[in-house]
């Protein structure tokens, strides 16, 4: 596989093919723009899809089309629009940014994290036509003052300053209290306007076949081991690990091979910002976590991080060749079942449980937290396209895993 085809700017590009279903979904969203621009009220779409099932690319195809009509066609609705791409992950704005830097109908100005938009829209005391969210799952849904963010929400401050807002949206990828969202929470905001929905299904990203996915959602969702599919391996280079150092020696084989391949783990492990090395250790396995990326290429992309563990705040959203993952001690197993224990006294990720002022059930508060610490886990299970490797921390878990993959008759041989 060549650097070109790793990179996430080819993956997310407007001028890749798209299929039926999504070229018919950009139509779609295009005709209902054109409907709403004249609209007394704002009108919204909203794109539904689990991860790899192809909502980014739709964006980008989308956004370039109103751009192009917006700069180029005197004859559109168009023509003379004003109009944003919001993405409030750092890593996935820079892709977008370098995207726009070879395409004639998009400027790097025309995306933005979503803070940043709002505050320069009020001090300016202006409304834009349409907004374009990638990712709206990570929009803040209370105020941030460390981040200067002080309204309440982000999409009811986006929709305020909009005539049209589209965005996609995932249940499953929501991972801290500040950004906290439901479908319900969701809806209660979207359907106080005209709006309309779409729900993409198809996984692009992943080459595993069906049963193996829903054997990871049955672990996520379920918290529950289930037996593994005996295709688990077909055409997919799923693995399970005993030795996380022997799993790190065949992802760096992997990545001289086809490159863009990584270790990735849950929290669990000393983690800090403060600039510092923090080290996630498993026998003889011993390796840093992601440092802050201050480059405009995504992380993964870097070639040193092969020597990094990343993190599903680096990893998020993008591609990876193959992905070998460590479930940290937030994740074990009930001892004489087969059901999932997650321990929240060994998250170690501060920022992700910070309180609310609206929830207030400790019952609810212990559920959206575990919610969260699974949501983790899926979004690092999806990353792998050609394959996933898996160790487990805790040593009941890590011997059902492996013991479960003799089961299924699948082998690797170590290969």
């Amino acid at each position: 596989m060549t650097s070109q085809e790793n990179q996430a700017t080819n993956k997310l590009s407007p001028f890749k093919h798209l299929t039926t279903e999504q070229q018919h979904l950009v139509n779609q969203i295009m005709t209902f723009t054109v409907n709403h621009l004249t609209g007394n009220y704002p009108a919204i779409y909203t794109i539904y899809g689990d991860a790899g099932t192809g909502k980014s690319v739709v964006l980008s195809h989308l956004f370039n089309q109103i751009q192009t009509a917006a700069r180029h066609d005197q004859n559109s609705p168009l023509y003379g629009t004003s109009n944003y791409f919001v993405v409030n992950h750092p890593e996935i704005l820079k892709v977008y940014r370098e995207i726009a830097g070879g395409i004639k109908s998009l400027y790097k100005k025309d995306f933005a994290r979503p803070t940043s938009l709002i505050n320069q829209l009020s001090k300016q005391n202006k409304t834009i036509d349409v907004a374009v969210i990638d990712e709206a799952h990570l929009l803040l849904s209370k105020p941030d003052h460390y981040n200067n963010f002080y309204h309440d929400n982000q999409l009811v401050e986006i929709i305020k300053r909009a005539k049209v807002v589209i965005l996609v949206f995932d249940q499953y990828q929501v991972l801290r209290m500040k950004s906290l969202w439901t479908p319900q929470r969701l809806e209660k905001i979207t359907h106080q306007y005209p709006h309309q929905e779409y729900h993409l299904k198809h996984q692009f990203r992943m080459t595993a076949s069906d049963d193996l996915i829903d054997w990871f959602n049955h672990f996520t969702d379920d918290y529950e081991l289930t037996p593994l599919p005996s295709d688990a391996r077909d055409h997919y280079d799923f693995r399970i690990y005993d030795d996380a150092e022997a799993m790190r020696q065949a992802i760096v084989k992997r990545n001289q091979e086809v490159g863009l391949s990584r270790i990735l783990s849950t929290s669990g492990y000393p983690s800090t910002l403060d600039g510092g090395k923090h080290y996630i250790v498993e026998g003889k396995f011993k390796m840093p976590w992601d440092q802050y990326n201050y480059t405009v290429t995504p992380w993964a992309e870097i070639p040193q991080t092969i020597d990094e563990v990343g993190s599903i705040y680096t990893c998020q959203g993008f591609d990876l060749n193959y992905s070998g993952i460590i479930l940290g001690p937030p994740i074990s197993q009930i001892p004489d079942t087969m059901k999932l224990q997650i321990n929240l006294d060994k998250y170690t990720d501060s920022e992700a449980f910070k309180r609310r002022a609206d929830l207030t059930d400790p019952d609810e508060i212990i559920a959206l937290e575990k919610r969260m610490i699974m949501n983790s886990l899926n979004v690092l299970f999806k990353r792998g396209v050609k394959g996933t490797y898996l160790y487990a921390h805790d040593p009941l878990l890590r011997a059902t895993l492996v013991q479960l993959f003799k089961e299924a008759g699948l082998t690797f041989n170590g290969k």
